[in-house]
């Protein structure tokens, strides 16, 4: 354990900054895993739906720091291109 004020302080922010990108992270793949049980169910509709909400998601996460710029533009094409795909 830290004997040093400072580290102290460190150590408790660096626990609220982990559990906030967590929440972000959780809620990123969340927002994925509904899409694809769209695309799985050859819901047009649904899965666009679901992939602007998805979209939002990211790159809220992207802004504050939680996903790299090329991950989230990764991530984004990658959901986009798998529902332009459904017939």
């Amino acid at each position: 354990m830290a004997n040093i004020k400072s580290a102290k302080k460190r150590i408790l922010v660096i626990k609220t900054k982990t559990a906030r990108n967590k929440a972000i992270k959780s809620k990123v793949k969340t927002m994925i895993k509904k899409v694809e049980a769209a695309i799985a169910a050859n819901d047009k509709e649904l899965a666009k739906k679901c992939l602007i909400d998805a979209i939002s998601e990211i790159d809220k996460a992207r802004s504050k720091g939680v996903f790299h710029k090329n991950t989230a533009a990764r991530k984004v094409s990658q959901i986009t291109k798998a529902v332009n795909s459904i017939q």
